[in-house]
């Protein structure tokens, strides 16, 4: 096996490891703030739990910690990448048709990398993988 196909197959799992767990935590983070107000952010204030919102951002806490976590990651990703889907044609392609000018970016950015967690599995570092090799 050549060199540089040894050191993709070592580093590709631990560098998709990475990929999903900083996901996770900025994902989680979204709903640390709707929930927990961790960090505060004031239009989020007085959020309802059985609102639209409300359900996002469980959706965020809970599924942003289980990527992290790299448990359950394809059917939670899938889920994610769903919801980062509606979100973008519910709240941002109503604005404008791009997402640059529509403030979707990160929306659809989500939904994409959700979808390749989706596809690619949890990689290195991982319950589920964990639990594979077992």
């Amino acid at each position: 096996m050549k060199l540089e196909q040894k050191f993709i197959n070592t580093w590709s799992p631990r560098l998709l490891a990475v990929l999903r767990i900083v996901t996770g935590l900025l994902f989680l983070e979204h709903g640390t703030a709707k929930l927990l107000g961790l960090p505060h952010v004031a239009m989020f204030d007085g959020l309802q739990l059985l609102s639209l919102m409300g359900l996002a951002g469980v959706l965020e806490l809970g599924g942003g910690l289980l990527i992290v976590l790299g448990l359950f990651t394809r059917p939670v990703a899938f889920i994610l990448s769903g919801m980062m889907a509606v979100a973008y044609f519910m709240a941002h392609a109503p604005q404008a048709f791009l997402p640059l000018v529509n403030q979707g970016e990160l929306a659809v950015l989500y939904c994409f990398v959700f979808l390749y967690l989706f596809i690619a599995g949890p990689g290195a570092f991982s319950i589920d993988s964990a639990h594979k090799s077992t």
